[in-house]
């Protein structure tokens, strides 16, 4: 039976959830225009969806397998799967790059008559992919495997 730290069960969730997005992104193709205005895609990639044309599936993949990619390497970081190169950078790039679209919601971004339920409930389960996964690049730097 495998044991996991705390760490790595904090990657094994921060990669689980990339890999439900990635999935969710794919299956914005087959549900169409109205999926992806639910996801509050720019309105050029809802236009694409209903013209059928290729430039929202193609964004779609494109994201989904960036979103594979994080799963791939929390899995790697966490012992899932065999170590993948550039472990140690891609984690914490990653959750580098999670934490700011955690914090996207500002006021910068969005007037506060824009943000709603949507963006603070995607703003936040991001800022928790980015702590899971700084939570488990630290591991990596502290652990020696």
């Amino acid at each position: 039976m495998l044991k996991f730290n705390v760490q790595e069960k904090f990657l094994i969730a921060g990669g689980t959830i990339a890999g439900l997005a990635a999935i969710w992104h794919l299956l914005m193709i087959v549900g169409g225009p109205e999926w992806y205005a639910f996801a509050r895609a720019p309105q050029y990639i809802v236009e694409s969806a209903k013209a059928k044309t290729f430039v929202a599936p193609l964004g779609a993949v494109a994201i989904a397998i960036l979103m594979f990619t994080c799963t791939a390497y929390a899995f790697s970081g966490a012992g899932l799967i065999r170590k993948i190169p550039l472990l140690k950078s891609a984690l914490t790039t990653v959750a580098l790059i999670c934490l700011v679209r955690g914090l996207y919601i500002s006021p910068l971004f969005y007037s506060v008559k824009k943000l709603g339920v949507w963006h603070l409930t995607a703003s936040a389960v991001w800022f928790f992919v980015g702590v899971c996964f700084l939570i488990g690049t630290i591991n990596q730097f502290v652990v020696k495997k």
